[in-house]
């Protein structure tokens, strides 16, 4: 799989009602992204004509008469559209006339296909004591954990992350959720609960986040979603969670380099920039460069330890090349689908009496490697050298 990125959702983009436009959500990368949707909008666009009357505004003249009949009324697409747009006029006084009800009914709204979005709308438009309420009453009173693995769900607790002003507010989130912290990131609409927490809550906050990734580092890095949640784990977290965190990758990176998702956070590592990191990598790996360049996920993490561009990490890159130079199986190596590319990064990258040394390894093979859609590649690589 080239680049980083392992199989990754695609994703809606923003969660915003936008009343009086559709457009399809972007997929986009694991934690960058915005609000999980899995395709289109479902907020109740209007028929596309505009000379149509609103079959809101025909059933309601205005909010007052919503009242009392709020969950039916919201859970109606048109309806669902007319209240947003009524909120968005009138904010907290338009919302006060109903919030009883919102409050009483917020855990269905929340999972409901047209509910979330008005329940979205009342976050972007409520006063500061109602936003209060409303999360108490649905991270107090309610599952949010189940809410927040609903496909419908997610985009509403995402919002209620986005939102939150306090840290009152930031706390009653994070005791609602960490219980549930590891199944949320390994499911497919929670882990983007999980990454709006880390961007929004910040690091202290988030330690919950950091905890459980330390006790399951294994489980969630070579979980197809838990692998995005840990490097954007990486990416927020302060410089004690941050070395935290990669030293327990780096005592697991022999096996999360020949996993299919987690060679992928051992690539991440690799490629931050940070000398320290890389080498406590290397170490571990040390010893099974030769067979782990002949596996499909791991000779890609081979190949990076090659091309980090970094003086500080060349004592383990030389060790490496070395390491690969001595292996009984060279000739094996050289002729591999994934290993001969292992062999023409060490050549790429390699220099003065340890590129010579390598070549003269190799020269002996050439013969074999004539004909062969590897072996050309090879060659072509050492034999300017020898000029």
């Amino acid at each position: 799989v080239p680049g980083m990125g392992p199989p990754r959702d695609g994703r809606g983009g923003d969660a915003r009602d936008g009343y009086f436009h559709h457009h399809r959500g972007k997929g986009l990368r694991g934690g960058k992204g915005h609000h999980q949707d899995g395709g289109r909008h479902h907020n109740g666009g209007s028929n596309g004509n505009p000379n149509q009357p609103d079959a809101a505004a025909v059933r309601y003249a205005s909010v007052e008469e919503v009242v009392g009949s709020l969950l039916e009324a919201a859970r109606d697409q048109n309806v669902c559209r007319f209240l947003q747009k009524k909120f968005d006029e009138g904010g907290p006084q338009s919302i006060a006339l109903v919030f009883p009800e919102l409050l009483a009914h917020a855990a269905d709204l929340m999972t409901d296909p047209f509910g979330n979005y008005l329940i979205q709308k009342v976050l972007d438009k409520c006063s500061e004591p109602q936003r209060l309420e409303l999360l108490e009453s649905v991270a107090v009173a309610s599952d949010l954990v189940s809410i927040a693995l609903d496909i419908h769900g997610t985009r509403a607790v995402q919002k209620l992350v986005e939102t939150v002003t306090t840290p009152e507010q930031s706390q009653i989130i994070v005791k609602a959720l960490e219980a549930g912290v590891v199944s949320l990131i390994q499911d497919l609409n929670g882990n983007h609960v999980v990454q709006r927490c880390l961007q929004h809550l910040g690091p202290p906050e988030c330690q919950f986040i950091y905890d459980a990734a330390e006790a399951h580092c294994m489980d969630i890095a070579t979980h197809r979603h838990g692998c995005c949640v840990l490097q954007r784990c990486i990416d927020y977290a302060t410089e004690q969670q941050r070395e935290r965190l990669i030293t327990r990758v780096a005592e697991q990176a022999l096996v999360l380099s020949q996993d299919p998702f987690g060679n992928y956070v051992v690539q991440y590592v690799l490629e931050l920039g940070d000398p320290e990191a890389a080498s406590s990598m290397m170490e571990q790996l040390r010893g099974h460069f030769s067979e782990l360049s002949t596996q499909k996920f791991s000779s890609n993490v081979v190949e990076k330890c090659l091309k980090i561009k970094d003086p500080r990490v060349l004592g383990e890159q030389e060790r490496l090349v070395a390491e690969l130079m001595a292996s009984p199986q060279l000739g094996q190596l050289l002729q591999d689908p994934y290993a001969n590319y292992v062999v023409q990064s060490a050549l790429g990258v390699s220099s003065g009496d340890l590129h010579g040394e390598l070549v003269e390894k190799i020269r002996p093979h050439l013969a074999t490697l004539k004909g062969t859609p590897h072996g050309k590649r090879i060659m072509a690589k050492v034999k300017p050298r020898q000029q």
